[in-house]
């Protein structure tokens, strides 16, 4: 979709455009998926498919460029069989190799992560350094081998919003290309790379991979998993705004409290005051959201707000206010981004909530098995803070071992509940097909989306 010259300013504002957003319930393009095999969720063979015509093909978020902080740390990326390494060379730069020696193919890093000098064969002690030349042959008068010809083999490894992507493709397109250049400068002014991480989880689910990444992509699940947020926040499907970018997409729904008879600027308030047991980056707003509040309050204790404000748009200011005054600029987003989540799909199975200052991502991808009612999901939490306290707040990795024994925060934990329950659900050979409905907007776009890769044709 081609973006005219009359923009808005701020990219943050595009979703209000008409001329470029969906909006709400009315929209229906033309060629979504409102009917989705269920085959697509439990077939051997489409797993297969997608091996092939997706995972290998597609550029997939595997860390945080901020992991490999300095010259040698690497991390090792699994898909399926495929073992991948990406290390930050001694030039700053972030590689990606083939994890296999190429003289008998032995494995050089069997650990998830570390740091090292070089990489080591621990069979025939060839060795290799951080840039993927072979350095060294053990004997190499006699192995009638020429180190120049015997490099690792390198895959494609870029980085963008603090994040390190992998395409298991040697001949993939650029990163920026892949994204495309209206998603890159959606995302720019939220300055992710500054972001750090705060929550970390990988576990094995017994579910596919596209349950996970449907459950995301719609809030009308909320009333039947979640109803203790409609306390809170109420996902109205009426406001909610698309947009699909190539094969990525994006939405939003106001963050709002609820209003009405029932809830007045106290109920407001109060719901604003409930956020942190779900948004961790909220408390960090809450005092100057308090100073902000006490301005409207009278003599006797009443509070009053004036036509046009809200707990929403003083939370709004007080998120600007803190987060400049911690040395964040967010000049380039507007203030719906101080409060509205974005949800953005980067397909095939990136799905991450972002608004000023935190961002929440989830990341399901296929079980090493190759069963595909199984997946590896990983979740995590990133956040803006000052140096002082970013160092205490940022976590290392947890690997759950086993299956059930983390306990995530309560929406996430609903979500992990009943991803499972759906799975089991779906493998009931006389229940043919889903039925999607207009508030799963997205979802029905990502299998039109997934429909053109498995045909063999990307965008």
């Amino acid at each position: 979709m081609t973006i005219e010259a009359t923009r808005p300013t701020r990219p943050g504002e595009w979703l209000d455009d008409t001329r470029i957003g969906l909006s709400g319930l009315r929209s229906d393009p033309a060629g979504l998926r409102w009917k989705i095999p269920t085959e697509r969720y439990t077939s051997p063979q489409i797993a297969v498919q997608e091996r092939e015509l997706i995972w290998k093909t597609t550029w997939q978020v595997v860390g945080r460029a901020d992991e490999l902080a300095k010259a040698g740390d690497w991390k090792t990326y699994q898909l399926f069989d495929q073992s991948f390494i990406v290390v930050r060379g001694r030039d700053d730069m972030i590689r990606g190799f083939v994890n296999a020696c190429r003289h008998r193919g032995n494995l050089l890093c069997a650990q998830r992560s570390g740091t090292s000098r070089q990489f080591l064969c621990q069979y025939h002690l060839w060795s290799y350094d951080l840039e993927g030349n072979c350095r060294g042959i053990l004997r190499e008068g006699h192995s009638g081998v020429d180190k120049s010809d015997v490099p690792l083999l390198s895959v494609p490894v870029e980085t963008f919003g603090g994040f390190i992507f992998l395409n298991p493709d040697p001949d993939a397109t650029p990163l920026a290309e892949y994204l495309g250049p209206e998603v890159v400068e959606l995302l720019r002014p939220y300055q992710m790379e500054r972001f750090v991480t705060v929550m970390d989880v990988e576990e094995a689910l017994e579910c596919n991979w596209k349950v996970v990444m449907d459950a995301f992509q719609e809030g009308y699940h909320v009333w039947g998993v979640h109803p203790q947020l409609l306390n809170v926040i109420y996902p109205d499907p009426e406001k909610g705004r698309y947009w699909f970018l190539g094969d990525h997409s994006v939405a939003t729904t106001p963050f709002d409290v609820p209003r009405g008879e029932q809830f007045g600027p106290e109920e407001q308030v109060a719901g604003i005051r409930k956020l942190p047991e779900t948004f961790p980056a909220v408390p960090l707003m809450l005092p100057r959201f308090e100073e902000l509040v006490a301005e409207y309050r009278g003599d006797d204790g009443t509070l009053v707000f004036p036509e046009g404000l809200t707990a929403r748009t003083l939370l709004q200011q007080a998120t600007r206010d803190t987060l400049t005054g911690m040395g964040l600029d967010v000049s380039g987003l507007t203030d719906n981004q101080m409060t509205d989540n974005q949800g953005w799909v980067l397909f095939p199975n990136f799905f991450m909530t972002i608004r000023a200052g935190e961002c929440h991502i989830t990341m399901p991808t296929p079980h090493p098995s190759g069963d595909p009612n199984k997946c590896v999901w990983h979740v995590a939490s990133y956040m803006y803070l000052p140096d002082d306290l970013a160092e205490s707040a940022k976590v290392d990795p947890t690997v759950v071992e086993e299956p059930g024994s983390h306990t995530y925060f309560e929406a996430l934990q609903q979500d992990y509940e009943q991803m499972q329950r759906q799975q089991a659900g779906l493998r009931n050979s006389r229940l043919e097909h889903e039925t999607i409905t207009r508030e799963e907007l997205v979802v029905a776009n990502f299998h039109r989306v997934l429909d053109r890769y498995l045909a063999g044709a990307r965008s």
